[in-house]
C-alpha cells in the first residue's frame, strides 16, 4: 500500500516526519532510482527507497529511553564545534536513538530519546502542547517573578502563561517550579530575562506525565517502562 514518503522514513526509525520532509526537499531520498519530491508516495513492500544512497531498512524495533542530560552537552548527535553531544552518553546502548526536542547546552534534566518518528512528531509538534516542567533557580529582582505567569511576547510570538510555583526564597534568589506549554527555543531563559531575572540553574523534571527518575545520576539513562511507552504512544 502506498504511503507518503516522509511517513515511511519516520516509521523506519530514521527521523521525524518533519526531518524526513527536509531530507526529501534536499534531494537525499530516491524511489526506484529517481529523486523524490515532497508529496511522493511509495509502497515500502514493492518500491526501492534509499536515503543518501542507502536502502531503507525494515522497520526497527521501537526503543525509548530517558536520559538525565548533564549540563555541558548539546542535544544533537554531532556538533560541528566539537562540543560533547548526548549521543556519547548512549553510545553503548546498541541501537541508534534520537533526541526528542531540545534541552540547551547549559540546561540539565530529562531528555527522551527514541527511534519512533511518530512519537517524536507528536511530542514536538506545537499543536499537541505537551507540558514540560522545570526546576529553575533565578537571581535578580524577585518582584519580577509574578510576571512569569503572565502572557508575554517571545521572539514575536505570544506564549501561553506559564504555571509558576515558588519552591524556596533566599536573598535575591528564588527556586521556582515552572510548567510551560510550548517549549520554544530557550523559552524559560528568555521569559526570565524579560522579567529582570537571571537563570542560574535550569533542570527539566518532566515531559507530560513522564517524570525524571530520581535514581538516575547526570549522564545516566534507562529504558522507559511499558506504562510510560503506552502513555507516549497515546499523546
Amino acid at each position: 500500500m502506498k504511503e507518503r514518503l516522509q511517513k515511511i522514513i519516520a516509521q523506519a526509525g530514521l527521523c521525524s516526519r518533519r526531518t524526513a520532509e527536509t531530507w526529501i526537499a534536499d534531494g537525499r531520498v530516491t524511489v526506484n532510482g529517481r529523486k523524490a519530491s515532497i508529496g511522493t508516495q511509495a509502497d515500502p513492500a514493492r518500491d526501492h527507497i534509499c536515503v543518501d544512497g542507502k536502502p531503507l531498512g525494515r522497520k526497527e524495533e521501537k526503543r525509548y529511553l530517558m536520559l538525565y542530560k548533564p549540563r555541558g552537552y548539546v542535544t544533537t548527535l554531532h556538533d560541528e564545534r566539537g562540543r560533547k553531544d548526548v549521543s556519547q552518553l548512549v553510545r553503548n546502548y546498541g541501537c541508534r536513538v534520537y533526541p526528542v526536542g531540545r534541552l540547551d547546552y547549559d540546561s540539565e534534566g530529562l531528555l527522551l530519546l527514541t527511534n519512533d518518528g511518530a512519537v517524536t512528531q507528536r511530542l514536538t509538534h506545537p499543536s499537541h502542547e505537551v507540558d514540560k516542567t522545570y526546576l529553575v533557580t533565578v537571581r535578580g529582582d524577585l518582584a519580577g517573578v509574578p510576571g512569569l505567569s503572565e502572557p508575554m511576547d517571545i521572539d514575536g510570538y505570544t506564549i501561553q502563561p506559564a504555571t509558576v510555583f515558588i519552591v524556596s526564597l533566599g536573598e535575591g534568589q528564588a527556586r521556582l517550579r515552572m510548567t510551560i506549554h510550548e517549549g520554544r527555543n530557550r523559552q524559560i531563559r528568555k521569559m526570565c530575562e524579560k522579567c529582570g531575572l537571571t537563570v542560574r540553574r535550569l533542570k527539566r523534571i518532566s515531559v507530560g506525565a513522564i517524570e525524571l527518575d530520581r535514581a538516575l545520576a547526570p549522564g545516566s539513562w534507562r529504558e522507559l517502562t511499558a506504562s510510560e511507552i503506552e502513555y507516549l504512544r497515546g499523546v
